[in-house]
């Protein structure tokens, strides 16, 4: 309710929470153009403001184009929008831009592109299958054994490219422990270990690359989570680029990225250009966290949580909400902007 346009330059993070329950929530959040450099580091919760929330049971592109046009009006326009590559997020994010009459930039979430390229690059190759299904077979040999904190790092179902970087850090470093010419000594830590990892270095070639590029992108998000993208920013991760493979997507689809973006923040700003919506994956994740407690976990009213989480909330602003929201307020937004939850489903069929 006290979402109004601010004088600063800003841009908006945009994403849809997983589901939870049976529906999903859109939410947008605010961020000055010069927090990063006020900041000196990845930004914060309470760098953030929360200005859109809305719960829907199935979304698309006209759906997330209203949502925003109906948070924009009330929040002013923003410089430019960070999203990931989601499809509906896309389609919803282009009808709302066409209809100004000049284009908003959009910024691809840095975190997503680059797990994409990597996906691209390794997910069908064989090796990489050979790869992972060795990784899985000795992770079940290790597990409770002496050689249990071996174990290599578990891969997410979804998402898994998000994280790769661990694996390809843990390959690195098994291919130097294993790195002994001759027999090992029957019995020996490293004789155990050849046995639950036997091809291991018959794909020491494919490691090697694979473990370079997680590298490589693991520091250019580092770089550009913390500092933006600049001149200086762009010159320091295209040269981070170049190290890899020569016939690589990956490095391609890098370099396409940060002329793109570079582009991009020269239009929009002197600044360094906020280029990564990790913000709002650690909001959804504290928001879970907080309401994963509840026995039966359903996007109700809670949902209000997350903009509470968002912010450097003081005493007057806390005690200027406590005031002015009634508990009948907080009903009518329920009512308005949730189409059902658990409980009255749960309550209606069992009244029949």
């Amino acid at each position: 309710m006290q979402v109004r346009p601010i004088a600063p330059p800003w841009v908006a993070i945009i994403d849809h929470s997983i589901d939870v329950g049976t529906k999903k929530v859109l939410v947008v959040l605010r961020v000055t153009v010069d927090t990063l450099t006020h900041r000196g580091s990845a930004i914060q919760l309470e760098d953030c403001e929360c200005i859109g929330l809305s719960v829907h049971e199935t979304v698309n592109g006209e759906v997330v184009k209203n949502d925003l046009e109906q948070i924009f009006s009330k929040a002013g326009t923003p410089l430019a929008v960070i999203k990931d590559d989601d499809a509906t997020l896309n389609n919803g994010v282009c009808q709302w831009s066409k209809k100004h009459d000049q284009a908003i930039p959009v910024i691809s979430d840095i975190g997503h592109s680059m797990a994409n390229a990597l996906k691209g690059e390794f997910e069908k190759t064989d090796d990489y299958k050979r790869f992972t299904t060795t990784t899985s077979h000795a992770a079940k040999c290790l597990r409770q054994t002496e050689f249990a904190f071996l174990i290599p790092p578990k891969l997410r179902t979804k998402g898994r490219f998000q994280s790769i970087s661990k694996l390809g850090k843990w390959g690195e470093r098994m291919l130097k422990v294993f790195a002994v010419k001759g027999r090992a000594k029957k019995g020996s830590e490293l004789d155990k270990l050849r046995e639950v990892l036997p091809d291991f270095l018959q794909i020491r070639g494919f490691i090697e690359r694979f473990s370079l590029s997680t590298k490589v992108i693991a520091e250019v998000l580092e770089v550009l989570k913390n500092k933006g993208l600049n001149k200086a920013t762009y010159k320091q991760c295209f040269l981070l680029s170049k190290t890899l493979p020569r016939n690589s997507s990956l490095k391609k689809r890098l370099q396409q990225w940060l002329k793109k973006h570079l582009e991009i923040q020269q239009k929009v700003t002197n600044l360094p250009l906020l280029v990564s919506s990790d913000i709002i994956e650690s909001l959804f994740g504290n928001y879970k966290h907080i309401i994963e407690r509840s026995p039966q976990a359903d996007m109700n009213r809670t949902v209000l949580l997350i903009p509470a989480l968002c912010g450097n909330r003081d005493e007057t602003i806390i005690g200027r909400a406590l005031n002015e929201s009634s508990q009948v307020d907080v009903e009518k937004w329920e009512r308005e902007n949730i189409p059902y939850t658990l409980r009255k489903k749960r309550q209606e069929f069992f009244g029949k």
